[in-house]
């Protein structure tokens, strides 16, 4: 049966704590964003939307398939990746995803992640992607984190939204909906809750991952 769900990977902001975009960090000698793009690899995605703002043109530069993802689908390995570009990006977060959104197929769920919290084994990852409601959340201890499936249904109004609203958030229209339209997937990869914002932090999650494969 063909894969309904298409993957969003959000890169667009200034990464300010950190110093540095967070995708271009060095993982096991390999870009961060490039071993995200593995780890989604390992599940029947195969639709990939990146996207980037601040730092998009650091990205263009050090990662060249993405320029040309910029205007069609490009091979990585299993999947085909496609790269949209918030020009507005001082807009915030919401800005960058309804960017992507507009360029998905309406008929399509999205799975959504930031750069920024490392995609869960391959696993548990399938689970959530062929979980079935309006929204999909993985469950850790309690805790729900990201990657967030959305169904269709739920993600075409979010185009609608005024992306300079303060209250144009993804968790504040997740908390208008009815909880019978909500699954919640426990998990026992706690890496859905990281947050990766600082060099202690890509410290601390480098050593702890560095004796695995």
């Amino acid at each position: 049966m063909e894969n309904n769900t298409v993957f969003v990977l959000l890169a667009g902001g200034k990464s300010e704590r950190m110093g540095m975009a967070k995708g271009l960090l060095l993982y096991k000698e390999n870009f961060w964003i490039l071993e995200q793009l593995n780890r989604i690899s390992a599940s029947t995605i195969t639709d990939v939307f990146i996207g980037l703002g601040h730092n998009y043109e650091e990205y263009l530069n050090k990662i060249p398939s993405f320029s040309e993802a910029k205007s069609h689908f490009v091979l990585y390995k299993n999947l085909k990746i496609r790269v949209v570009i918030n020009k507005k990006p001082e807009q915030g977060s919401f800005s960058t995803l309804q960017t992507v959104l507009q360029q998905i197929p309406k008929n399509k769920s999205v799975l959504i992640s930031p750069i920024d919290v490392p995609i869960l084994n391959s696993n548990e990852l399938q689970n959530i992607i062929e979980a079935q409601n309006q929204i999909v959340l993985p469950n850790f201890e309690h805790k729900n984190g990201h990657p967030i499936k959305l169904h269709s249904d739920f993600w075409n109004p979010l185009l609608l939204l005024n992306p300079t609203d303060q209250n144009s958030r993804l968790d504040l229209e997740i908390k208008k909906i009815n909880p019978f339209k909500i699954t919640r997937i426990a998990v026992i990869d706690s890496c859905i809750l990281k947050n990766l914002n600082t060099p202690n932090d890509w410290i601390e999650f480098t050593n702890s991952n560095q004796k695995l494969p």
